[in-house]
Parts: C-alpha cells; structure tokens; sequence
C-alpha cells in the first residue's frame, strides 16, 4: 500500500448485474479481490464506471457492504455519493460514512452547471458535515458540462482540511500543473483517464483512478512505480504497450468497452442498464483484438 491517502491505483469498478439486470453481488465481491490481488491499491465503487446514475440508493449501501467485505483492509474504498444537488450529496456521503468508507468521490454538479462560487459552495457543505470522511473532488468536463478550475480547487483544499484529493478528468495538463503549483503540497491529483496517467505525473499527480486496471492493474503500478523510481525507460515502455489498450477502452461510452472486455475475460459482470446499450460488433472485435495482443485472453 503506498503512504499516499489512497494508494497510487484505483480502479473505478463496474458494478456486475445478473440477467435480469440486478446487481450481481457475488461477481462483485470476487471482482473486488481479485483487483486487490492484482495491482489496485483502492477501489472506487458507485462512480461513472459503476453506472452509479442507474443504481438505486439501496443497491449501492449493499454493495458497499460487499465490497468492504471482500478486501477488508488491504485496499482503500472510495465510495461515489456526490449528486447536483448538495443536500442529497450530504445525506449519502453521511450514510455511506457510518457503513464505512475510506473516502467520497465527489463530483461537479452536473446539469444546473453552478459559478465558481456555487461549486465553492457545494463542496464546502458537503465536507464541513462530513468532517470525518476525506473527500477527492471529481472534475470531468465532458460529463458534467462546467469545469472545476484550478484556483477554485486550490481554495477548497486550503479551506477545507477533509478535501484531499482530486480525480482530475479534465484532460488538460495545464490545469493540473496549475493545481499542483498553488493547492496545498498535501493535495494529492489523480488522473481521471488512464491514457494520461504518466503524462500528469510529469506535472504532479501521483496516480490515477483506473479503468483498465480492470484488466492491466499490475502493469500500470509497475509504470507508476517505474516513473518514480526514476526509471522513465520502462515507465515510457509500459505506457507504449498500453497505447491501444486504453485506447480501444473508450471506443464507446465508459463502462461499455471494459464490461465487454471482462466478458471475454470470463467475468460474469452481466450487461448495462439503459439508457447505456452494447458494443457494435466493430467494436467488440477491435477489443477483442487488443486483448489478444497483449495477451489478455
């Protein structure tokens, strides 16, 4: 486990749903122990990745329940209970809390598109009632619609002592550079895309929140680790082999890719609830292609 606050590789996981389409607890208790076994210092659950918009509340404390679990102590647990609207977020992030997480995934309001100061605001309330539970901010443009800037989130985190960490998804390396230069140096930045998980490295993040750690979570602690150890050959190296891979993984809408490529894989984790629908069958063979180049099946 890295003295990082949650570890150096999270993988944001996709939530496992039978036939029927509810929720697989059992596929998702191995998937949990089988990712700690396999690179993942943390686990984010209920996130864009888990489909968190089509779990039902319920679902989502169980799963929770689950997960902790499977992996007891032996990874970090980031729980997504952030919503648009601040009192929903705080009532989640509170309930989650006394189940027990070892931090909420937070993410910009989405659809009301808030100023500067409303996102100030709605994060503000939502960690000074939750004192207790360490919070990382989540921005991502392309699905919110509203950016969470660089001098907004160096506020928060000099504000607000629980406020820890971001998942920056905004894929501007600026943006980060500039976090890292004026937030508090115990701020920690975590790439919100695993294609630039070494690239934001270079200008300050120290890990990423994963989606193809799914498949690849050994291979991209040991880039991580490689970077930091100064061996940038065998970091460039590894990000040169994972190219294609974290590519292809978004060749339709996250989690569609990455649920298809553990179905080949072998894991039962089921299909998606509407209004997300499959693979082309262009695309399940351009997947399905990548695996087998690196060995994946």
């Amino acid at each position: 486990m890295s003295d990082y606050i949650f570890g150096r590789v999270l993988t944001a996981m996709v939530t496992p749903f039978h036939e029927d389409l509810s929720v697989n607890y059992g596929v998702a208790e191995k998937l949990a122990d089988h990712l700690v076994n396999n690179g993942s210092d943390g686990l984010v659950i209920c996130g864009t990745t888990g489909e968190s918009p089509s779990l039902e509340d319920d679902e989502k404390y169980q799963l929770l329940k689950v997960v902790k679990n499977a992996v007891g102590h032996r990874a970090k647990i980031v729980m997504g209970t952030g919503s648009n609207s601040t009192a929903k977020a705080i009532k989640d992030t509170q309930k989650a809390s006394k189940i027990g997480i070892d931090g909420s995934l937070q993410v910009v309001p989405y659809y009301n598109k808030p100023p500067q100061e409303g996102l100030y605001q709605h994060f503000s309330a939502i960690a000074k009632s939750n004192p207790d539970v360490p919070i990382m901010l989540y921005n991502i443009p392309g699905r919110t619609g509203k950016n969470l800037e660089a001098e907004t989130t160096a506020q928060l985190a000099q504000d607000l002592d629980n406020i820890v960490a971001i998942k920056e998804a905004s894929a501007d390396l600026e943006q980060t550079a500039r976090i890292k230069i004026i937030a508090p140096s115990d701020f920690f930045i975590y790439s919100g895309e695993d294609f630039l998980t070494l690239p934001m490295m270079t200008v300050g993040s120290v890990g990423v929140v994963s989606v193809a750690s799914h498949l690849v979570g050994k291979e991209i602690q040991t880039m991580i680790q490689a970077y930091e150890n100064r061996n940038n050959s065998l970091a460039q190296k590894i990000q040169e082999q994972l190219y294609s891979l974290f590519k292809v993984l978004f060749c339709n809408t996250n989690p569609i890719p990455v649920k298809y490529a553990l179905q080949l894989q072998g894991w039962d984790v089921g299909s998606l609830r509407l209004p997300l629908t499959n693979l082309t069958p262009n695309q399940q063979e351009e997947v399905k292609k990548n695996l087998q180049n690196l060995g994946l099946l």
